[in-house]
């Protein structure tokens, strides 16, 4: 009779009341660890990716990589066997340059550049092309790239300078240091040595010593004729554009790298400072800047014909 009794007890409505909500919790509770775990995993396999160790590492989803540009446009005559310039209006897209206030040395090159295509082209004669003629992003080989897969005869790489005191002015040309041209030298040798042609030779057929001597003769004659085209800029430039003291000036650059284009970087003046900003800004500035340098432009070509 007592255990009959105990045995009620334990299934009267009251005790089965208390039972299975605890049971019910114990189900939801395993339940929902294994929704976690579940979630946990498709995370793992959407964000990350396992370690060697088996633990969890970061997966970063990178863009496709980045094939060849696009070449832009060469104007001008259709004779592929007239002189073509390459112009390169320095920064761009998300890199302004330097700037002060609303000024932007990006959009400062840019019109720069777009003038002295503009007055070459109505001079005639001269195949002109942009490295860039919007707002886009280059990266500095490519923009020396553009010129070489174009063919070009000539490079010119425009900026604007900034810094140094409020009062320093004027502008600078620049051409290849000596170190930069020994330095680039010796890495196009190594690196191209059986892929690439300097001067109409293919280098896949010679010896390491006759490529390296190849591409150092190259880029001498390279770097004399940059700056023979650096001189007369400055001549024709001199009387109608501010120059600097000593306007001549060298760096290593990473567009003027070409072992077989000459290349010239001009700083047109200083955006820092307020008469070269408003001059380079203005149409009379920009068609100054213009005519001076397609004079510099036509009588370097000029010569190079003789």
């Amino acid at each position: 009779m007592l255990l009959a009794e105990r045995a009620l007890q334990c299934t009267s409505p009251s005790s089965y009341a208390f039972t299975m909500p605890r049971r019910m919790k114990i189900v939801v509770a395993i339940a929902a660890l294994f929704a976690l775990g579940a979630a946990l995993v498709a995370v793992d396999r959407t964000f990350g990716v396992a370690a060697r160790d088996g633990s969890a590492a970061t997966r970063l989803v990178l863009p496709p990589a980045r094939g060849e540009i696009g070449l832009p446009p060469v104007l001008g005559p259709p004779d592929p066997g007239r002189p073509l310039l390459v112009i390169d209006p320095g920064h761009g897209g998300h890199d302004p340059g330097a700037g002060q206030g609303d000024t932007r040395e990006k959009d400062l090159t840019l019109a720069l550049g777009r003038a002295l295509r503009d007055e070459l082209l109505r001079q005639g004669g001269v195949r002109v092309a942009l490295t860039r003629d919007d707002d886009r992003y280059l990266l500095l080989p490519e923009r020396a790239g553009i010129a070489r897969r174009l063919g070009a005869d000539l490079f010119v790489s425009i900026h604007a300078d900034s810094g140094g005191s409020e009062t320093a002015s004027g502008a600078t040309i620049y051409t290849l240091s000596e170190k930069g041209s020994s330095q680039i030298a010796a890495r196009m040798a190594e690196r191209e040595n059986r892929a690439d042609m300097i001067d109409g030779v293919m280098l896949a057929d010679q010896s390491d010593r006759v490529s390296a001597i190849l591409v150092d003769l190259s880029q001498r004659e390279t770097q004399a004729r940059s700056e023979q085209f650096a001189g007369l800029l400055r001549r024709e430039a001199q009387g109608s554009i501010k120059l600097r003291d000593e306007p001549l000036q060298s760096a290593a650059f990473v567009v003027l790298k070409s072992a077989d284009i000459p290349s010239v970087l001009l700083e047109a003046g200083y955006i820092s400072n307020t008469g070269d900003s408003a001059w380079m800004l203005s149409g009379e500035g920009r068609q100054t800047f213009a005519a001076a340098g397609a004079k510099a432009v036509r009588a370097y070509f000029a010569r190079q014909s003789r």
